[in-house]
């Protein structure tokens, strides 16, 4: 296998924060500004105002300096943008009536977006939100890699996230391949240790050994040439099933982030079958952000 193709430095030129104003956006605020101060990036704040409920009797549309929800959104938004958070990073707040992905997608087609930073909430994070919900749909349909951070991810000050641990996870299939170049160049930004992980099936003893060797070999074949001369790479192999391993691991080393390729999927009912189920139970019980990059 070849070393993954990578550039000396990925560019994140536009940074799409989607907020809601809960205490679990403001927190992912910080990572935003954290990620655009590495890149230089400028920052779309963008909220959506829910639209007006269906009436029997349709109803003229409110004027927006008359509807009170438009405009305590507004308000909002720019209490937002008065506080010290976003200091010398350049930024834009967008406010539209819409559901969520709808005002997204608008936003992305209008803007070069580089990425999606998303705060989720609730006692079972994404897994509580899916059949339809928007938080699902846009963590599902974004073409950027998405940095979401759930609800066990603990806030940090604007200035002081600076990821020392990246876990990368991979199944070496082409999708969750795609996410390493993110992961090599934050690796880089940060000066962090990389953790390479590969999770195994279950297999018998006499197997074991030999998969855990290829899966090594298949490991260190990603890091380009001189690519240890500015990171710490590590490998970890093991035989578990991918989201507990992922969790483990993560909290056993103290990550800061996760990186992980996934595909993208249609909105199906049944919306928590794999390869997005493990990815959401990464995301919901992460104790760190986790970035997720669509192969």
């Amino acid at each position: 296998m070849d070393a993954v193709k990578t550039t000396p430095r990925l560019a994140i030129e536009n940074i799409l924060f989607a907020t809601d104003f809960s205490s679990n956006s403001n927190g992912a605020l910080a990572f935003s500004l954290a990620v655009a101060r590495w890149y230089g990036s400028k920052i779309f704040a963008v909220h959506a105002v829910a639209p007006e409920p269906h009436y029997a009797v349709p109803l003229e549309p409110i004027p927006l300096e008359l509807d009170p929800l438009f405009q305590q959104a507004k308000k909002k938004m720019a209490e937002c943008e008065a506080t010290r958070a976003f200091g010398t990073v350049p930024h834009e707040s967008i406010v539209e009536h819409g559901q969520p992905w709808d005002v997204v997608a608008r936003v992305m087609r209008q803007q070069p977006i580089d990425m999606l930073v998303l705060g989720t909430h609730g006692r079972t994070g994404i897994r509580k939100l899916v059949l339809g919900s928007q938080a699902e749909i846009i963590f599902r349909q974004a073409p950027c890699p998405v940095l979401t951070v759930g609800p066990q991810v603990h806030t940090v000050p604007t200035n002081d996230w600076n990821p020392k641990t990246i876990v990368f996870t991979t199944d070496f299939s082409e999708a969750s391949l795609h996410a390493f170049p993110f992961a090599l160049s934050l690796a880089e930004e940060t000066e962090a240790t990389l953790i390479l992980t590969h999770f195994m099936p279950l297999l018998p003893m006499d197997r074991k050994d030999d998969a855990e060797t290829i899966a090594y070999e298949r490991l260190q074949e990603l890091i380009p040439p001189d690519a240890e001369q500015w990171f710490r790479p590590e490998f970890v192999m093991r035989v578990d099933f991918p989201a507990p391993g992922i969790l483990q691991l993560a909290e056993q080393r103290k990550a800061d982030l996760i990186v992980m390729g996934v595909r993208k999927r249609a909105l199906p009912a049944a919306s928590a079958h794999l390869p997005w189920a493990t990815a959401s139970e990464v995301v919901s019980r992460a104790p760190c952000p986790v970035l997720t990059v669509r192969g």
